[in-house]
């Protein structure tokens, strides 16, 4: 089994207190849930999909190919909304995804990058606790020696 697989997740165990926190997967799953509220609640509509429960997605999402294709709905969703956004619109109210209260379109738009990266930089933890260096974070090559 993998990593990826929810039967034997990956989640930190080292030193200091990691009881109760999301594996890489099931960060993956909460980071699409809150995508697919965000973008329902800027469109108006619902999900699209299945998005479970609570704010860490469906239990039938079990495999890395699961995860990923949640994700890749969940952004392309979130595009949709996005698309719809004009200057005359972002600043009208739609109910918040999150409480009873209601929130500028705009930020069913502008939350999806501020909650992803707060997830993404968890995330870039776990991949450095087992040996992987983000895409992000490797050393650019060197530029291509000059010709004259």
């Amino acid at each position: 089994m993998t990593s990826w697989d929810l039967q034997e997740p990956f989640q930190p165990s080292a030193s200091g207190e990691f009881k109760g926190v999301r594996t890489f997967a099931q960060q993956g799953k909460h980071i699409a849930t809150i995508i697919y509220q965000l973008a329902a609640a800027g469109l108006n509509e619902k999900p699209p999909v299945d998005i479970g429960r609570d704010d860490n997605g469906p239990d039938s999402i079990r495999t890395k190919d699961q995860v990923l294709d949640y994700m890749k709905g969940a952004f392309a969703f979130a595009h949709k909304n996005i698309a719809t956004l004009t200057a005359k619109n972002q600043l009208d109210n739609v109910k918040s995804p999150f409480d009873n209260g209601t929130v500028p379109r705009l930020m069913t738009a502008s939350f999806v990058t501020a909650h992803t990266f707060d997830h993404y930089g968890q995330m870039v933890v776990y991949a450095r606790m087992n040996g992987v260096v983000p895409p992000a974070s490797q050393q650019a090559p060197p530029p291509p020696a000059s010709k004259r």
